[in-house]
């Protein structure tokens, strides 16, 4: 049984196993799961451009004719060589191709690695790789808190640039879930704060801002201020959008910052309305945010903003009850805010 815990994982990308030819790589993160695929197939070629040395088979080929598999697996490069064929099942039920490719693994020299989406346990795909001897089965979950934090140093430390520790927690927060995802915004971000030596919290706030819309942002006011109903009618509308949970948290976490920094300045005695235009608040926000401003206190946002960090885990965790989860974080705020406890 070769089944791969999710630690060991990096390290077999890294220098893939020989001994294992057919290589599965499956789970509910798509974009680390296509990161992955192309590690190795450009561990397995020389050139992926060179139709002799790369072979790229669909779901629905293998479905039709699952003998191609073997056929493809086993064919000898024209000019030598490695040779790797790259099945994207893309949905359909590929089990008897990989049977057969299974029973008859192709030689040292070429390499299968079929891609997936997500797996269940018991799934028949997953059962039969994870029992072979020449199958590594390697899984592709969304980032932990840690794996997120390791992402962004390497990310910084390869452009030559530092995060304060605040700026990390907080753009850790509002990324995750598709680590192709959670790697273009950190790469926006270092494009945004190019020729500095150094991201602050304000840096990432600017970068973030630019993924909200006003659907997004009613929902996330309506919340602060203790509008209840208003959060029901407008979250209905944003997860109608298609607007992922993760988005939504962290647009929450976004704005429990935003918040808490105007709140600690107005707590010096200047006015709320003065620091709402200061901030250029948009007219139709100015009544929101600012019932918001006199509903929380400080130091009640900066307790929200360690909840909501917990929040944005279990969201990034369980894709099947990430909506509900959202959804009761955001119905939690309303109340508190009318309770103003």
């Amino acid at each position: 049984m070769v089944a791969f815990k999710t630690a060991d994982v990096e390290r077999f990308i890294a220098r893939p196993d020989p001994g294992l030819p057919i290589i599965l790589v499956y789970g509910p993160d798509a974009g680390l799961v296509s990161e992955r695929i192309a590690a190795l197939v450009r561990a397995s070629v020389d050139d992926p451009a060179d139709p002799f040395a790369f072979a790229l088979l669909g779901g629905e080929a293998l479905a039709e004719t699952p003998e191609r598999l073997v056929e493809e697996a086993h064919t000898v490069p024209l000019f030598g060589g490695r040779r790797a064929v790259h099945v994207k099942a893309g949905g359909r039920n590929i089990q008897t191709a990989v049977e057969r490719i299974v029973a008859a693994p192709p030689a040292i020299d070429c390499r299968v690695i079929i891609e997936t989406g997500d797996l269940k346990k018991n799934a028949p795909l997953r059962t039969l790789c994870e029992k072979s001897p020449v199958v590594a089965a390697l899984p592709c979950y969304p980032d932990t808190a840690r794996d997120l934090a390791r992402l962004i140093d390497d990310e910084m430390r390869r452009a030559g640039i530092t995060i304060t520790p605040d700026a990390r927690t907080l753009l850790a927060s509002l990324i995750g879930g598709d680590r192709r995802a959670s790697r273009s915004e950190i790469e926006k971000l270092i494009l945004y704060a190019l020729g500095e030596r150094r991201i602050d919290v304000a840096d990432v706030m600017a970068v973030a801002s630019d993924a909200t819309n006003p659907v997004m942002d009613s929902l996330i006011d309506a919340a602060f201020a203790g509008f209840a109903n208003d959060v029901e009618i407008n979250f209905a509308k944003v997860q109608s959008s298609g607007t992922a949970a993760t988005a939504i948290a962290g647009a929450l976490v976004r704005q429990t910052a935003a918040l808490h920094t105007l709140r600690l300045a107005a707590d010096t005695g200047i006015p709320i309305d003065d620091l709402l235009k200061r901030q250029g608040v948009h007219f139709s926000r100015m009544k929101a945010v600012g019932t918001a401003l006199q509903a929380w206190t400080s130091r009640r946002l900066e307790r929200l903003i360690g909840q909501l960090g917990d929040i944005s885990l279990e969201v990034r965790r369980n894709s099947k009850l990430a909506y509900p989860r959202i959804e009761w974080a955001l119905l939690m705020i309303a109340r508190a805010a009318r309770s103003r406890e």
